[in-house]
């Protein structure tokens, strides 16, 4: 039994490694053109491998290259653009429709009387419009002092009060720190530097739409907010970015951690800049960073 299956091996063994020629001749002389030698295992291997090759050569043209538009499952860049569009539409669309019920149910309120009323005594007012002014000191006491000081503060950093045209826009200070450099158009610095303590929160300056979150060589993590009217605030050199393209902030919402990220850094900071209509603007005209 153990001589048949050794004779078995060997004949199949002698079968692989069997050599044969490969001559092509010339149809007409039986001139011999060219010839080579090869065996059954010969064959095998280099069928494996050039279909291996074959396998590999397809994968990456389907993967790397314009022609998997054409294969049937795949989507092609300009109907992922339009999907893009049409999402960034249909977000704003539902934030207008968000408002236009919250209106609606103010209305609402006021024509069925569903309002909270207010008491006061109406002897009181009667009073008060009978004094005259001589009898009303006028000083302002030490806590009106301290609200008007309060109110032109906020209304100096207010973007409501900026040019002749409503902003309808208020920003906040994305971090609290000391400016190292400030914002200088004639070095194309068109953004503040904020020194703060290492990964320490990053606010979103308003409500807005992310637009972009990645990686730069020179600035590192980078995130790009889309405000109302035109409105672009970004922020560099983060240590880590949380929120993704895409995505709705609220004003104050952590949208990445202070970091040391990108060539163009020299510490821990954060490098904030508005741009309107494609302009930049002086962050410290709007926010105060202290």
């Amino acid at each position: 039994m153990a001589k048949t299956k050794e004779k078995r091996r060997k004949k199949i063994k002698k079968k692989l490694l069997h050599k044969y020629r490969l001559v092509v001749l010339n149809e007409d002389t039986f001139e011999e053109r060219f010839s080579f030698k090869l065996n059954r295992l010969n064959v095998f291997v280099f069928s494996t491998i050039f279909a291996l090759f074959l396998i590999v050569i397809t994968t990456l043209l389907i993967a790397f290259s314009p022609l998997r538009e054409y294969i049937p499952g795949y989507s092609s860049t300009a109907l992922k653009k339009k999907a893009t569009d049409l999402t960034y539409k249909t977000d704003s669309l539902q934030q207008i429709i968000n408002v236009n019920e919250q209106y609606l149910a103010s209305i609402r309120k006021v024509l069925t009387g569903d309002v909270k009323t207010v008491n006061f005594n109406k002897d009181s007012i009667l009073e008060a419009a009978q004094l005259e002014a001589s009898q009303v000191n006028l000083l302002p006491s030490r806590q009106d002092s301290l609200l008007r000081e309060k109110v032109s503060r906020e209304d100096k950093y207010n973007p409501l009060t900026e040019g002749n045209g409503a902003v309808n826009l208020v920003l906040f200070a994305p971090v609290k720190g000391t400016i190292s450099e400030g914002y200088d158009p004639k070095n194309k610095h068109f953004a503040v530097d904020v020194v703060t303590v290492k990964n320490a929160p990053v606010k979103a300056a308003s409500d807005g739409t992310v637009i972009f979150a990645g990686w730069t060589a020179d600035t590192g993590n980078v995130i790009i907010l889309e405000h109302a009217n035109n409105i672009l605030t970004v922020y560099k050199h983060n240590a880590s970015v949380s929120k993704e393209q895409g995505e709705v902030v609220k004003g104050g919402e952590v949208i990445a951690s202070v970091g040391n990220s990108g060539e163009f850094t020299t510490g821990p900071h954060l490098h904030f800049e508005i741009w309107r209509d494609g302009y930049p603007v002086d962050p410290t005209n709007f926010i105060d960073f202290d």
